[in-house]
């Protein structure tokens, strides 16, 4: 294996869930060191502000100290070539996905071509889980906790109940 090689996981995280700690840990087994990039999302509506998910995601991968976290906004590729990266990863959670993160990753390669991307799967009890079924199930009062760590469960509560919706 090449030595310090960054990878860089990038999303909305809009909120982290058990499925992208799971992706995390797995890239920790991987690669140097990892960089979750939270993405400004300014093409979705997030439920969550930038600073509340980085602070979430921060507190999901305090255990992993080869783990950074950042923010980005604009094209991923200048983040990518701006910090280093020579692998990005992608979770897979179902066929589904694939079509998407196939030419995405086809994309990205033309836009990076030294920059591989890389798919983990999670666990398979977490291949079902996403954010966007997670923001649901809570704004319409449902329990998450066995999709998110209690930290992202209470500040999903707190959100709710700010909106009116409890």
């Amino acid at each position: 294996m090449a030595q310090n090689v960054i990878a860089i996981y990038p999303g909305t995280f809009d909120p982290m869930t058990l499925g992208h700690e799971d992706v995390v840990r797995r890239a920790t087994q991987l690669f140097d060191h990892v960089i979750v990039a939270v993405a400004a999302g300014h093409h979705k509506k997030t439920l969550f502000s930038l600073q509340e998910r980085v602070d979430m995601v921060r507190s999901a991968v305090e255990p992993f100290p080869q783990v950074e976290v950042a923010t980005f906004g604009g094209l991923l590729r200048d983040f990518v070539v701006a910090r280093g990266g020579k692998a990005m990863v992608r979770g897979l959670r179902a066929v589904t996905d694939f079509d998407y993160e196939f030419q995405l990753a086809g994309m990205n390669r033309s836009l990076m071509p030294d920059v591989e991307t890389v798919f983990l799967t999670p666990s398979d009890k977490y291949q079902f889980i996403s954010s966007t079924f997670v923001r649901e199930i809570a704004v319409l009062g449902g329990e998450v906790d066995k999709f998110v760590s209690p930290l992202v469960q209470e500040r999903l509560a707190e959100k709710v109940r700010s909106l009116g919706r409890d």
